[in-house]
């Protein structure tokens, strides 16, 4: 048993070898900056924690404008506290103004109210026309809790969406924001091309949610070319995050000056390594982890 397990291990280690990185800073030297627009996740599994994990392991300095204060552990969503829309706003002027974006992503964005902030003062600062946007539209969390109010959806839809230059939704929340019940190649191509209706530059389907299926199919559309990804699934319950960290990997990497197609595919390696190396936690589902970085060998 104690071979198998060291084989095992090593395996991992090689697998974990594997992945590419991005460029990492010299000492003293600026990294890129990538803005985090989401909530918290008082477990600490996703939200802007996920975030600030990858952004850190991947070497890209992490900004942030806190929309949200969730209740929640690994079981579920016991609540959540918007933050005031003009705070909201400040926090992207003041980090914008001083700091630098080269990228950016948004996660929970709870309310139409927050939406439109959020788009206004993007749209404000001139961003939308400089500043790589990757919106993760958050409906709901893993477990179900609504993490939107509803009407809100509209507002993503509308507001959002024509700013994007690529948009990340999960199968449950195509169904949600298009109507498209993705079941099959044929389904994710139609929702593709629904999605990227809607105004974004780039629509990327997650298939993660795609659990009759022994892969993980992504779909990337730009409106004329189809790009796919796949990855073998990663057998684990302990998937909490999986979303943020696929977003906030494509914005570091789009940060970098990566093609959106380069960007997400590096992306889907550093998240299928991530829930590689996933732990469990609490009672319910435990978050995938880019702590696997600090014991995995790198290459650049």
């Amino acid at each position: 048993m104690r071979e198998e397990q060291r084989a095992s291990d090593e395996r991992l280690r090689e697998e974990q070898r594997a992945v590419r990185l991005l460029p990492l800073p010299g000492p003293g030297e600026t990294p890129p900056r990538v803005l985090t627009i989401a909530g918290s996740d008082s477990g600490g599994g996703a939200g802007i924690q996920a975030d600030l994990r990858s952004c850190a392991l991947l070497g890209v300095h992490a900004l942030v404008a806190l929309t949200a204060v969730t209740v929640q552990n690994s079981v579920g969503v016991k609540g959540f506290h918007e933050i005031p829309v003009e705070v909201i706003a400040g926090q992207i002027e003041a980090v914008a103004s001083d700091i630098g974006v080269q990228a950016a992503k948004t996660g929970m964005l709870a309310s139409s109210e927050i939406i439109a902030t959020v788009a206004n003062t993007w749209r404000g600062l001139g961003l939308a026309e400089t500043v790589p946007l990757v919106v993760d539209p958050v409906c709901a969390s893993m477990h179900g809790d609504a993490l939107l109010q509803p009407g809100a959806l509209n507002s993503l839809r509308s507001e959002l969406f024509p700013l994007a230059t690529l948009v990340t939704p999960n199968l449950d929340e195509v169904r949600l924001l298009v109507e498209v019940d993705v079941v099959d190649d044929e389904s994710q191509h139609q929702a593709a091309r629904t999605l990227h209706a809607l105004g974004p530059r780039w629509v990327l389907v997650k298939g993660g949610h795609l659990r009759s299926s022994a892969h993980s199919p992504d779909l990337l559309f730009d409106g004329v070319d189809f790009y796919e990804f796949d990855s073998p699934r990663i057998d684990t319950g302990d998937d909490h995050g999986a979303g943020d960290t696929l977003a906030a990997a494509t914005a570091c990497a789009l940060a970098h000056g990566y093609p959106v197609p380069s960007a997400v595919e590096f992306a889907k390696a550093w998240v299928t390594e991530c829930l590689r190396a996933a732990y469990p936690l609490g009672h319910g589902h435990g978050p995938v982890s880019a702590m696997f970085m600090l014991s995995a060998e790198k290459t650049v």
